[in-house]
Formats: structure tokens, sequence, C-alpha cells
């Protein structure tokens, strides 16, 4: 094997890798993928049954269905590559790895199957344009006087309005960004009264996550936000993707993130009436998918497998465009990969939580997936689950959706307010692939990736399975029990927070917001 060391590990992933090339010249590149079975044995024993077979994108075009590494290069162990021609055209070269569902799934042991990639090479089939003609000493010398000059001049600038000077400030605010990137593994356990919150377990997983933000001062903040106007207030300590700065100055402890022009989701379908949205069915739908792909990123493609713990309607904040961005990381865990499930105390809002998770601590990513299930048939009817009103058919929403399944009738669950001004078969799916995410057994749920494809209209949503999707009278009744003591007080709180105009309801410590902002990109 030519370039042994090269395939001596590779990239896997269970559903999908994506790689980009950025600030690439336009026109023709030869991209060279680099293949070997490592996983998989050559002997005649039980590892050696594994099959794993995916597609090839590039460009998002398909040039590769159902690739399979062992096939092309006539064994397990030996190498092989391939060789494409893309086209850039606005400077980017996406390259995509995709499971379709197809080969084995547990050999040789379980989660051993994907697509998975040794190394990628990329040339450009075109000579460059030659270099330009270098730059004279005395230019050179002129531009870094310039230079010098400027940046003496903003420094002044800084130092005059107040945001230099401070260098006890900086230095907190350097040992600060430590513990505040380290959040991700278990934010519940930081104290909004506590300088430092509790620096978590799983911190080699997190080296390297450096947050670049900028220090604000106190006066900046304030000039902002016209001395804290409540006018200008979406919610307490919410997390939307991006973290501008933070702001430490004695005790107030401040954290700065972008502006969300049309606040929270619940707030635009069933917040005060002066406050919702007249969202039509195209913008409804871009938010589902928005979700579900963002979602998808934290279990599936970001360097962190996240489980958020608490998806709802108030924690998906809306930009100027409608776009959503899943907020409120105050609950967040890392999934760790070696562990099936992860035995944590009980924390979400009653009415998103999935059964295994309220009634026994049970979390895995599925939790999310059942919240987003709730969540999607909120955007469709215009309700809140936990808001509803009750009858003795139908305990929430959710039930009222199994109930017109039951007499097929699911196109009634559409929001009346949309009147006939929606598609029908799209509202059939994503109610469909609601009621699959909503499954009373995890291993059902389908995986967000899945979800995605499903509502992008890529691949077909299956046949509704009645088995096992709706909970038993008993276990219903264990959920009411266990709920009910609290219930009108959490159900109460959520509802008046996220209807009024301050927005979505978070509650966690300032110290706890950003800790995985940046990392979900969405």
């Amino acid at each position: 094997m030519n370039n042994a060391q090269l395939y001596m590990e590779a990239r896997r992933s269970a559903i999908s890798l994506t790689y980009y090339g950025f600030c690439l010249m336009d026109g023709p590149y030869n991209v060279t993928l680099h293949f070997s079975e490592i996983m998989f044995t050559g002997n005649k024993s039980y590892k050696s049954l594994g099959r794993r077979a995916f597609n090839i994108y590039i460009q998002g075009k398909l040039v590769w269905k159902d690739f399979n590494i062992e096939i092309e290069a006539g064994g397990v162990g030996k190498e092989v590559m391939k060789i494409f021609t893309a086209n850039v055209t606005k400077g980017t070269l996406e390259i995509r790895f995709y499971w379709a569902g197809k080969g084995t799934t547990a050999i040789p042991d379980g989660g051993v199957y994907g697509p998975l990639i040794s190394a990628i090479s990329v040339y450009p089939g075109f000579d460059p344009p030659a270099s330009r003609a270098s730059i004279s000493a005395g230019t050179v010398a002129g531009i870094l006087a310039a230079i010098v000059f400027v940046v003496f001049l903003i420094l002044v600038i800084l130092w005059w309005r107040g945001c230099l000077g401070r260098k006890d400030k900086m230095a907190q605010a350097k040992s600060h960004s430590v513990p505040v990137k380290l959040l991700a593994n278990d934010t519940s356990s930081s104290s909004s009264s506590s300088y430092f919150p509790e620096v978590p377990k799983r911190v080699a997983d997190l080296k390297g996550l450096a947050l670049q933000i900028g220090l604000f001062t106190l006066r900046q903040i304030k000039t902002a936000t016209n001395n804290f106007d409540a006018a200008n207030k979406i919610g307490e300590a919410s997390t939307s993707c991006e973290l501008y700065g933070c702001c430490i100055e004695g005790n107030q402890l401040l954290l700065v993130y972008e502006y969300m022009e049309n606040n929270s989701l619940a707030r635009a379908l069933f917040g005060p009436e002066e406050f919702q949205l007249k969202l039509d069915w195209w913008t409804r739908h871009k938010i589902c998918v928005g979700i579900a792909r963002g979602l998808a990123y934290l279990h599936e493609e970001s360097r962190l497998k996240i489980v958020h713990r608490d998806i709802k309607a108030t924690n998906v904040l809306l930009d100027k465009d409608l776009n959503p961005k899943i907020s409120d990381f105050g609950l967040a865990k890392l999934d760790e990969e070696d562990k099936t499930h992860i035995s944590t105390k009980i924390a979400g809002t009653y009415g998103y939580m999935a059964p295994e998770y309220a009634m026994h601590g049970y979390l895995t990513d599925k939790a999310d997936i059942y919240s987003f299930g709730i969540v999607a048939l909120e955007v469709v009817n215009g309700r809140s689950n936990i808001s509803s009103q009750r009858t003795e058919e139908c305990f929430n929403l959710l039930d009222w959706a199994h109930f017109l399944k039951e007499g097929e009738n699911l196109i009634e669950l559409v929001d009346p307010r949309l009147g006939s001004h929606f598609n029908k078969e799209e509202a059939l799916a994503l109610i469909k692939v609601a009621l699959m995410c909503t499954n009373v057994t995890p291993a059902l749920r389908p995986p967000m990736s899945s979800v995605v494809s499903m509502l992008e209209g890529k691949v077909a949503v299956p046949v509704l399975d009645s088995a096992g999707a709706i909970m038993t009278e008993e276990k219903i009744e264990a959920m009411r029990k266990h709920f009910r003591g609290d219930e009108h007080q959490t159900v109460g709180e959520n509802i008046s927070k996220s209807m009024s105009i301050e927005g979505p309801r978070t509650g966690t410590a300032l110290s706890t917001s950003g800790s995985l902002s940046s990392t979900s990109g969405y």
C-alpha cells in the first residue's frame, strides 16, 4: 500500500460528513478522495461480514450512489482513490458523504456504519494567474508607518472612551473566559451568585474552543440599551447563537448577544394578539426545517455532541428574516458517545419532555427529537401544547393529533388562520414527521438528519405505525401525577413570561450563557 501511514486512521460518522473549502478561485478543480476500509477484517470471522455503503455528493450533486470501499478497493485494508472534477463558482467547495441507510449497522460492533474517509486532496485544474510585481521598499515602509499611526490613533480613542486602562478587569476577563467555555458539560451546576462557575470534569474534550469575545464597559452597554430600557429587552439571560462580548465590572456580569428582531417563536405564534406575527405556511415550514437543521448539527455534526434538554417555542428566536435560532443552552448536556444514555436530574419544561426522560431521567438526543415534534405540532396548529384546552379525549395538543390521526383527519390540525393558503402535502408530511418524533419508544424516533431530509422532500415520509406510538393510560396517569403538584406554577410561569413583551423565559445564571452558543452555528 502506497502512503500506508495516510490510511492508518480515518474520519467516520454514523450519518454524514461534510467538508468545505473556502476562498477558492472560481474554476475547475480535481478532487481526489482517499479511502481504505479499516473497520472490518479480511478473514472469515464474524467481523468480516460488515458492509458499508454511502453516497458521495460534490457541490450538492450526487456523484456516486451506494459507494462501497471494500468492493472498490478489492478487499479490506486496501487503498482506493476516486478522482472527481468540481466546478467552483462562488469561492466555495462542498464535499459531503451521507449514509442512506444501506449496509450493516452492528458488525463488528454497534454503530460501525456510515461514511468513512481517510484523506481528501484538491488541486486546481487551471493555471493560477501570475503574481503581481513586488512592491518597492519605500512603499512598504510607507504602508507600515500608516498602519502604526492608525493603530496608535485607535488605541488613543479606545483609552479616551474608557475601553483601555483597566488591567484588573482585563485579567478577570481572561481568567473568566476559561470557565465560560467549559460550561458545556453541565451548565446547570453554575451559580448566579458565584463569580466563576463550576468547572466540569470533561475539560480535555473542550480544549481549543476558546470564545473570541470582546470586553465592553458598563457605560457602553447602558448607552446601547438606553440604560436597560425594558422596551429593548428580549429576555433574561437569553442565549442566541452569536456571542459578541461581555462586561465584568464589580458584581455586574453581562453577556452581549446578537439582536433578534422578531423575539421568540412562542410570541409570534400564540403570544398577545398585538405581538403575534402573521406567519404564512411557507414561513412556518421554513422555521421547522431550520430548527431541525440546528438540532441535526448539535446531535450529529458538531465536534461536541450536545443534548439541548429544553427545546420549546420560547427558546427558538427569530431574526429579521424570520430565520429560527436555537437559544438558552442553560440546561444543555454533552452527549458522551461511549455511553448509551445519561442518567441525570430531570430539568426542562412540562409538556415538552420525552416520557423516558420525564419519568426516569433517561437522557439521550432522542429527548430533543421528542421536543422538536411538539414544537412542530405547535407551528402547524398555532397553539401551545401546554396551554391547549383539555378534554376527556385529549390531554394536550399531541393527544389531539393522535385523536385526529385515528379518524384519518390529520389536516384539521392545521391552524385555521391559514385558511386554505397552505400546501396540504407539506402539512401532512410535517404532522406525520412530528408524530414520528414523539413516538413513546425512543428507538423509533428518527435522527434529526433524517427529519431534515423528510421535511425537505429528499426522503419519503414512511407510513405511520400506531403500535407503540401512543403512551398507555397507566403511563399517562403517572406523568399527570408526577407533574400535578407544580403544573399550575410551571405552566403559568412559562405562558405569562413567554407571551409578554419581554420574550422567552430562561432563568439560567448569567455566567452560563454562551457556553455553547458559538458552537451551534444556528
